[in-house]
């Protein structure tokens, strides 16, 4: 394998002196700037042997260099030994930079090529300005590995489904009226929607393209008058083509966007995450404008049928849920089971609900020392069996048609410490204090991440990602653009929108703990000093009791937590067998101090 990645390095090599070009830049990313790329484009991942989800390889005409975050440091250095890549760690004082190391590696008035169809515009303009304060030139090439990588995989050709009204709540018909005054009101004669999940949600149709999220490899153009979606078109039944053109949707091949946008006239809205080479292409004849896409704004706030459909997912999800603790608890503790043999325990019974269509994400099952790296996730080579010890971090969702789950609970697996007792509680104060949280219109996530953090904070302790994400509808399981993070997000917190609320404390080597249910965002009352908002928690799931240390609450955060766990037992106790709701009921018993 070792000899075949330096093969197909030399062959990169070739392409870039065919093209003049002293260095090539290869991302992780698709067209589209999506969260999981369709193995068409894993040309990084092809390239260099790392199988990271994160990273970005630049090849010169003598040397290489992999960019990854620490998430990655080990199974990066192990999967590029030999190959005669070096690794590069992200954010570590002594790691350059790639326009740094380029500007060392290279001479004045080099090229450095891009992919435009798989890097993002704005990062390409930025990058370009980098390029040039270092003497160096940005080019745009064409796709190498479409005669390079031989067995390449194809586009995808899944079929596309139709997501029925009786969930989706709104026509297609009438989600492109509301797009169309948008293009009136802000003065365009049309707008390209290219983020996957906001062309899915837009013609209410969903596909099997990418992993985890039900959506399929598209752009959808909409002016005042037409509608086109392009998109291959073997991936479209009869009946769906039909669909289309009821609702006025014409279908164009996929590879046809460039083509038709260079001969775009008028002013036309790009998102902010469109590629350079789409940009490039409606830069022809068009007067091009990138905004938000109001898609973005218009599927986060959820209609009363999405609503009414994630309470009924989350209650299926929450049954899974609690049968699978039962049998963690009691079935689980002959010391047979493991990281990896627990999550499939877990995914068999989420596939015994109705409406079920798949996991939402990769579980993150981390046991112990592994519960403290964040985006942890299983392989034959980590797993490691559970015993009577110690706690375990579960983080996990799934696809259901009604709706999108995602919860994460640390389990208590028998003799605790004082510091991971301290460390849970302060973990569910957090979590407790943001899901009692009452706040005006006006407020935005950031507004609201401290409540989360403080109990942490007083104890000198931080986590580094963020608090809280939005939830799509059968939809990407991480949704904008609202977020709940420390650095700046500006987007509004409305009622109708749906966001997790996830505090965690990660200590290497010794343990994490985080706490997550999804929350949606609905009225709380009108005072002479405005309109108010509060958390209706969507998620129904016990929260582990054994390790708490109740002198650390106080009386509303235990008032809170012995009622949300009354709502958990009403709501899933009638779906459960008398064994299993026996023990729900112990699991919910109240808190007190």
């Amino acid at each position: 394998m070792k000899s075949e990645i330096a093969n197909r390095i030399n062959g990169l090599r070739t392409f870039m002196r065919q093209h003049q070009l002293s260095a090539f830049i290869i991302p992780s990313t698709d067209p589209h700037s999506g969260e999981y790329v369709p193995e068409h484009w894993e040309s990084r991942k092809w390239i260099s042997g790392f199988s990271g989800s994160a990273g970005t390889i630049v090849i010169t005409l003598e040397a290489a260099g992999l960019w990854t975050d620490s998430r990655y440091f080990i199974q990066a250095a192990e999967q590029l030994e030999h190959t005669g890549i070096s690794l590069f760690k992200e954010r570590l004082p002594e790691t350059p930079s790639i326009v740094d190391w380029l500007a060392d590696t290279l001479t004045a008035g080099d090229k450095v090529g891009i992919d435009g169809w798989v890097n993002n515009y704005q990062d390409t303009c930025a990058l370009q300005t980098e390029l040039q304060n270092k003497g160096l030139l940005l080019c745009m090439a064409p796709d190498p590995f479409e005669k390079l990588w031989t067995d390449r995989p194809a586009l995808p050709s899944n079929k596309v489904f139709i997501h029925d009204l009786k969930y989706a709540g709104i026509s297609c018909k009438d989600k492109i009226t509301q797009i169309r005054e948008y293009i009136r009101q802000n003065g365009c004669t049309g707008i390209l929607i290219s983020a996957l999940d906001e062309v899915a949600w837009t013609l209410n149709l969903r596909g099997n393209d990418v992993h985890c999220n039900p959506v399929f490899v598209s752009y959808l153009l909409i002016t005042n008058h037409i509608s086109t979606l392009y998109i291959i078109e073997d991936k479209l039944s009869n009946e769906i083509i039909n669909y289309l053109a009821e609702n006025g949707v014409s279908v164009r091949p996929y590879t046809m966007i460039e083509k038709d946008l260079k001969e775009f006239t008028g002013t036309i809205q790009l998102s902010t995450n469109i590629n350079a080479a789409v940009y490039k292409a409606a830069c022809n004849h068009a007067t091009v404008r990138t905004a938000v896409s109001p898609v973005l704004h218009l599927k986060a706030i959820k209609n009363e049928i999405e609503i009414n459909g994630f309470r009924q997912a989350m209650e299926r999800d929450g049954v899974a849920m609690v049968k699978f603790l039962y049998w963690l608890k009691t079935a689980a503790v002959n010391g047979n089971e493991t990281e990896l043999s627990i999550d499939r325990k877990l995914y068999e019974l989420r596939a015994e609900q109705a409406n079920f269509k798949g996991i939402s994400f990769d579980t993150i099952a981390g046991y112990k020392a592994h519960g403290a790296i964040v985006h942890y996730e299983a392989t034959p080579e980590t797993d490691i069996p559970l015993r009577p010890e110690g706690m375990l971090l579960l983080d996990s969702g799934a696809q259901y048609l009604d709706g999108t789950t995602d919860i994460t609970r640390t389990l208590v697996m028998g003799t605790l410490t004082e510091e991971e007792m301290t460390d849970y509680t302060l973990v569910l104060k957090g979590f407790i204090q943001l899901s009692m949280a009452r706040f005006p219109h006006g407020t935005c996530g950031t507004q609201l991440d401290v409540l989360a953090r403080l109990p942490m904070w007083k104890a000198g302790i931080n986590y580094l990602h963020g608090t809280g994400h939005g939830v799509g509808c059968f939809l990407n399981v991480h949704e904008g653009p609202h977020q709940i993070r420390m650095n700046h997000m500006p987007a509004m917190l409305v009622p109708g929108m749906t966001v997790t609320n996830e505090p965690g404390i990660y200590k290497a080597g010794r343990h994490g703990i985080r706490t997550e249910n999804t929350m949606l965002i609905i009225p709380a009352e009108e005072t002479e000093f405005g309109t108010y908002y509060k958390f209706e928690p969507l998620t129904l799931c016990p929260i582990d009791k054994e390790a708490i240390l109740t002198d650390m609450l106080n009386e509303e955060e235990i008032n809170w937590f012995n009622q949300y766990h009354e709502t958990v037992y009403q709501r899933l106790s009638p779906k459960l067998n008398a064994e299993e709701c026996e023990w729900l009921r112990k699991a919910t018993s109240p808190l007190k101090q």
